[in-house]
Order: C-alpha cells, then structure tokens, then sequence
C-alpha cells in the first residue's frame, strides 16, 4: 500500500495494493499489522455503512468525549470527502482538507480523534464504509456548520440535503473550546 500525508498531521490517505484480473480484483480493506506499520494503532471497535443518493451531505461531524478516528472509503459510488482539524492549540487548527474517494480509485483516508469530518455523495448514489476507534454516543455528537464561512469549504452543491442535525450545525468559531477536542 502507498500511504500520502496531508496538510493535516495525522490524516493520511492510503492506497491500497489492489489485484486484479478479467474476473475482478481482490483487495484488503484493514490489516492490523500493516496498517500499524504505517502508523495507525487505533483499535478499531465500531463499523458503520451509509447508503445516500447523490447531494446528500452528511457532516461535518465529530464527538467528544468519545472522540473517534476514522478509516474511511468508499464502496459504491463517488464523495467528496472533508475533514477539518477542530482540535484546540493545533497548529492547523480551523484548516479543512478535501479529496475525492470512490469505489473506483479505491482509496481510505485514516481521520485521527480529534477532526471534524463529512462528505457529499457526488455520483447517483454511494456506498460509504467507515471503521471508528470508539463507539458512536448521540449525547456527544456535535456538527460544525457544513457552509462555515471561515472553513472556506468548496462543497460541489449549494444546496444540498441535510439532515434536521446538520441544518443548525454551529460555526466553529461559536463552540466553546472546552466542547473541542484538544491538541
């Protein structure tokens, strides 16, 4: 597998060893020692699946506590993919990187605890799998304000469907810092 850091410490974006033929391919999804080799020692203790047609905007998400880093893909499908570094006194604190994933490029991005994250389906529909180093808890969930001026996001849609949590998501500039993650 080919591993690329990004501007955010931490986030990093794997390319997977992929072996394919004319009766399709073959490929591994997680394998704890090799993905310890590059750095990611998370214990993985939750797997989740969502399924959203195309202009559904899912995010920018994050716990705490129960912060949860992420590894996450795509199955079916195509997003555009967000993540925003939330933790007070990071250097890159407020900073939001983007990347296209798809069932074709198969590629991951590993999202450390500490990040906000969210995408936006961009094909007819996607499949999207995500593993999570901590359970999900609804008490702790919070969303940033997927259009924050100050994130400077360039989402692919206007307009894009929401869930009743996300449209009254908080700029992130309006948490308190002790309802963020810290560095």
């Amino acid at each position: 597998m080919q591993i690329h850091n990004t501007d955010l410490s931490g986030v990093l974006i794997i390319e997977p060893k992929v072996f394919g033929d004319q009766r399709g391919y073959f490929m591994e999804t997680w394998n704890r020692a090799a993905y310890a080799a590059v750095g990611i020692t998370e214990t993985f203790v939750q797997d989740n699946l969502s399924l959203s047609k195309k202009g559904i905007l899912r995010g920018l998400h994050f716990q705490k506590p129960n912060t949860q880093g992420k590894l996450v893909y795509v199955l079916q499908g195509e997003v555009f993919d967000v993540i925003v570094d939330i933790r007070v006194g990071s250097p890159t604190f407020g900073k939001a990187i983007n990347i296209t994933l798809s069932a074709d490029d198969k590629r991951q991005v590993y999202i450390p605890p500490g990040f906000a994250h969210g995408f936006c389906v961009t094909s007819d529909i996607a499949m999207f799998a995500y593993k999570c180093t901590d359970k999900y808890n609804p008490q702790a969930e919070a969303s940033v304000l997927w259009n924050d001026p100050d994130l400077d996001i360039p989402w692919p849609v206007s307009a894009p469907e929401l869930s009743a949590k996300d449209k009254v998501g908080m700029r992130l500039a309006e948490f308190p810092p002790e309802r963020l993650p810290k560095f």
